[in-house]
């Protein structure tokens, strides 16, 4: 196949797959899935694109999947993560170590009645199980985030923290039980261990690290060219992944680590720079899902349905509950419907599939099957879990509706995140107008400006005398939302009513240290940066 063709093949597969997510949106189906289907019904047993390289869909997996992580530890806030570190780092650690050991024994327990026989033994269906522990961290930030929903009492952050960093627990584990499967005769299980936690601590020396010397470079470089700084960044993320891995480091746990330093740092474009990775992470999820869903055969999944359906009825309903109660047992403020959404947005998706082909690129016996099983226990989660997501937030009464909508959506523009402004868009009618239809007799408080109108096609920087007309779209910035609140209640514009969480405030006093040493490292950083930049009269923040 000659490159023309294959430039062909893959733009129209991207082109499909956004439509049809598009569609799919409409309907609460998420967009992975979409992806996924799409792939398949591309693939050999489709429309007919046959693609079975191992080696290369798992090196798109895994460039796909270090992006995603040090996207999402970027767009994760220290000051959101704060009050939930001890629940989310613990399901992200012992949450997927007990999901993983529940289910493999469940696996070795029913093989014979499931249908996988004597092919899985006892270590085998540890590495099965192992390979589906942990929620992913690309179905969860895609979803939550594109949904838009608003959780109360901190689980949106809890659900991102655990999803974030709970890939180096469910890779070392899979790592490991593939090693004691292709060497049954001498198990060293204490060196195991030893091995699991060399890896997690080297992972997070080297990703706090590297995190911090990418923002004193970026904000030390001179480059003419802005364009230039989010590839900066994106080498660095290429490079910690990379680096991690020759010091025998946990490569997924340093980048999201990585990610999580340099976005809550200070530095030169960072909005261009999140943009960028906005970006990419999408067409990073595009191609993944894209290569897994090409990767498989839908006839040979039939073989595998019974077990791999029951599996994954398990581990929706028993296993990921139970080690969700457990791990959070100390947290006696976390309440039982919280553990229950919780236990629901257990997701999984692409990661699963990947540590799956890693199993069948090492020639682990029965990988075949291990690989179809761990696919039909995706399709399933995201089909049962991912498409009511909304719907069992609504029913656990866990939606919070945010204390004002601040969506702009007919200007192209946003303020730094270093501006606390609020910033909202008011659409004139007659009734607005009705009482006069100059600017200056809408009664606007002070500190609150209009900056721009647009009138059809056109843009326009308004006086106090400007003449205003229906459909008329306004943009307003102002430091002090309670009398713009008002102000806009008395002129007929709708709001939405704002509510409050009861445990909105809750604080978690436990296991901060990360987090201090993140926050005093940034902040430190940023301000010598910041004297520094202020002395030469270079612009610093964008």
């Amino acid at each position: 196949m000659n490159i023309e063709l294959v430039m062909l093949v893959v733009s129209l597969l991207f082109f499909v797959s956004i439509v049809v997510s598009k569609a799919g949106n409409r309907l609460g189906v998420p967009a992975l899935l979409l992806f996924l289907c799409v792939g398949m019904v591309f693939g050999s047993d489709g429309l007919g694109i046959h693609f079975d390289n191992i080696v290369t869909a798992q090196t798109i997996g895994t460039v796909a999947l270090c992006v995603i992580l040090f996207s999402g530890g970027m767009d994760t806030k220290i000051q959101d993560i704060r009050p939930v570190i001890a629940p989310g780092l613990t399901l992200a650690t012992l949450g997927v170590f007990l999901t993983s050991f529940s289910t493999g024994l469940f696996i070795w327990l029913l093989s014979d009645k499931t249908g996988l026989g004597g092919a899985l033994g006892l270590t085998a269906s540890l590495l099965l199980a192992s390979t589906m522990s942990s929620t992913d961290s690309a179905s969860v930030f895609s979803i939550l985030r594109s949904k838009g929903l608003n959780l109360k009492h901190n689980l949106r952050p809890i659900l991102e923290l655990e999803s974030g960093s709970n890939d180096p627990m469910a890779y070392v584990l899979t790592i490991t039980f593939i090693q004691l499967v292709l060497n049954p005769s001498s198990p060293q299980y204490g060196m195991a261990v030893l091995t699991v936690l060399l890896q997690l601590v080297v992972g997070a020396v080297v990703g706090l690290l590297v995190g911090r010397l990418v923002v004193r470079v970026i904000n030390r470089i001179n480059i003419d060219n802005a364009s230039l700084y989010p590839i900066i960044v994106l080498s660095a993320c290429i490079f910690l992944f990379s680096v991690t891995n020759f010091l025998h480091g946990n490569s997924y746990l340093a980048v999201y680590l990585g990610g999580l330093v340099v976005g809550n740092a200070k530095f030169m474009h960072k909005r261009s720079t999140r943009n960028f990775f906005d970006g990419l992470s999408w067409l990073c999820q595009l191609s993944m899902f894209l290569t897994l869903g090409l990767l498989v055969n839908p006839s040979e999944l039939k073989e595998v349905l019974v077990p791999g359906l029951i599996i994954s009825f398990v581990m929706i309903f028993v296993t990921r509950p139970l080690s969700v109660y457990l791990c959070l047992l100390p947290f006696r403020k976390i309440s039982f419907r919280d553990k229950a959404y919780l236990s629901w947005v257990g997701l999984r998706g692409a990661v699963p599939i990947i540590f799956a082909i890693m199993c069948r690129a090492a020639g682990v016996p029965g990988c075949d099957t291990m690989f179809n099983i761990v696919f039909i226990c995706t399709l399933v989660s995201l089909v049962v879990q991912g498409t009511t997501i909304s719907l069992m937030a609504e029913k656990l009464d866990l939606l919070e509706h945010p204390d004002r909508e601040n969506v702009v959506r007919n200007f192209d523009f946003e303020f730094s995140e270093e501006v606390k402004s609020a910033t909202t868009e008011i659409v004139m009618t007659e009734e607005i107008l009705a009482k006069g239809n100059r600017l200056m007799d809408l009664g606007m408080p002070e500190r609150t400006l209009v900056i721009m109108v647009k009138r059809e096609e056109q843009y326009f920087v308004p006086t106090g005398g400007t003449v205003l007309l229906p459909d008329d779209k306004l943009l307003v910035i102002s430091d002090n939302y309670v009398e713009l609140e008002q102000t806009l209640r008395e002129l007929g514009v709708k709001l939405p009513e704002q509510e409050e969480s009861p445990h909105g405030k809750r604080h978690e006093k436990f296991s901060d240290e990360l987090l201090d040493i993140i926050g005093k490292m940034t902040v430190e950083e940023s301000r010598n940066d910041n004297q520094s930049k202020k002395s030469t009269g270079f612009k610093l923040f964008e």
